[in-house]
């Protein structure tokens, strides 16, 4: 009973301690399963929370690959402004140099107008001196009474050599006067070249744009363009410069350069303005990199191209042209010249050996303006050595006009000499003339006249008195 209590009590223990032991791995489960389903949530909230991270990272990686792209724009376009800039800077350069070289010259030809209208001042004060000096030797050589008949026709002669004197000086001062305003003006037109310059620039610009390439009509817009530079240089056309004339070459080819431009002695200088601008306008007009280098490319060698051309047809021995050694290749836009000698340096100085230079409308216009000037100083110069040349015949008439002063003077005096033998006959020595016809009317001749007392005095004298006094006593005619 004893042992069957005791089983049954360990039978009871057992159970309840399995069913406690059940009960806690039960609860120790559902305790674990729950921690688990929170955690599992939290990871579901992480996984989440990941997921809406990784696509906002996904969307700021979009937009920062747009800024990149935007600052690779942006600093590609930074780098063409800066080339811009430096090719601007390059222009800049190349006309202040020309402008200081232009008002180097300016100032030499000012000195040396200056030098020559000294001389000249000089030149007409010595003559005028020599002409006062003459003529006061001729008027104190002569005597008071042939002074006096002749002075009326003296200042007739000598009031158009006096008009003349006055009208070179009021020449002089009128060339130096205008020579003063032409140079002022000079200093304006210098100043309001930028501006004119920026203009063509801007038209050149949109028309070649406007060209899409047509060779043809570039050449001809190119010729237009340069119309407009020689209209503001203050060339004339068919005297200082020609247009499209055909002329013949020594193995009988015909040829019509563009302009010709004529200098002084006979020079001339040709310009031609058939430079290609297509491939310009193609790198003008895109914003593709790789094309905008292969047109600068182009746009290098087409200039090239034209030099090479220029320089095999030598100008310079065409039949009727004195040119000079070298031409003028004139490019009508300012842009396109910087392009290319900032892509190839090399490219103005190979023209320059192939006796070319390469010119712009502002380089042009300043080379034609200093032509203009030059023609100027050249006309004033001319002028002057045609006043100087009458002056020269004015004073060899004037010469001549005193040398037959001095003939009339020595016939004068020939005459004088004569009639002083005459009177000496009549009036001198004994039984003259006087002095008979005097007796005669003391003795009672009439006559209702009678002589001049200095005449009856004369004869009363000695004979030696009357031959030394004969030149102050008696009248002359």
């Amino acid at each position: 009973m004893t042992e069957m209590s005791v089983a049954a009590l360990f039978a009871a223990l057992f159970f309840a301690t399995t069913a406690v032991a059940a009960w806690y791995v039960f609860k120790l489960v559902r305790g674990r399963a729950s921690a688990e389903a929170e955690h599992y949530s939290k990871l579901i909230e992480i996984q989440d929370a990941h997921q809406t991270s990784r696509e906002a990272l996904i969307v700021k990686e979009s937009e920062v690959e747009a800024l990149v792209r935007e600052n690779q724009g942006i600093a590609a376009r930074l780098q063409d402004v800066e080339t811009e800039i430096k090719a601007e800077r390059a222009s800049n350069s190349l006309l202040q140099q020309e402008l200081a070289t232009l008002k180097t010259k300016l100032s030499e030809q000012a000195t040396h107008h200056q030098e020559k209208l000294a001389l000249l001042e000089e030149a007409r004060s010595n003559l005028t001196l020599s002409f006062k000096q003459l003529a006061q030797e001729i008027f104190d050589a002569k005597q008071a009474n042939f002074r006096d008949q002749s002075k009326e026709q003296l200042d007739g002669l000598l009031k158009p050599l006096n008009d003349r004197l006055r009208d070179f000086q009021a020449r002089v001062e009128t060339a130096y006067s205008e020579e003063s305003r032409e140079r002022f003006s000079l200093r304006n037109e210098l100043k309001s070249l930028r501006e004119m310059n920026t203009k063509i620039s801007e038209d050149a610009l949109n028309l070649t744009k406007a060209l899409k390439g047509e060779s043809k009509t570039q050449g001809t817009w190119g010729e237009v363009v340069l119309e407009r530079v020689l209209e503001k240089s203050g060339l004339t056309k068919g005297r200082e410069y020609d247009t499209q004339m055909s002329l013949k070459s020594d193995e009988g080819s015909r040829y019509q350069p563009d302009v010709i431009v004529h200098l002084p002695e006979g020079k001339d200088i040709i310009i031609d303005s058939k430079v290609s601008l297509t491939a310009y306008e193609r790198m003008s007009s895109t914003d593709d990199e790789m094309v905008r280098s292969q047109a600068l490319a182009e746009h290098v060698q087409s200039m090239r191209s034209h030099l090479k051309m220029l320089s095999e047809k030598s100008y310079h021995q065409l039949e009727g042209v004195r040119s000079l050694d070298f031409v003028l290749m004139f490019v009508p836009v300012e842009a396109a010249f910087s392009v290319g000698v900032h892509s190839d340096e090399s490219l103005f100085a190979d023209a320059f050996s192939r006796n070319i230079v390469i010119v712009t409308p502002t380089t042009l216009l300043v080379t034609l303006r200093t032509i203009e000037n030059i023609w100027r100083y050249e006309r004033q110069s001319a002028n002057a050595q045609e006043i100087a040349k009458r002056a020269g015949g004015l004073y060899d008439k004037l010469v001549g006009f005193v040398a037959d002063m001095e003939v009339i003077g020595n016939r004068l005096q020939s005459v004088q000499t004569v009639y002083d033998d005459a009177v000496r006959k009549l009036s001198s020595g004994r039984g003259n003339l006087i002095r008979r016809a005097e007796s005669m009317r003391q003795l009672g001749a009439e006559s209702s006249k009678s002589l001049p007392q200095n005449w009856v005095e004369t004869d009363e004298a000695p004979a030696d008195s009357v031959v030394e006094d004969s030149d102050d006593n008696h009248p002359k005619h």
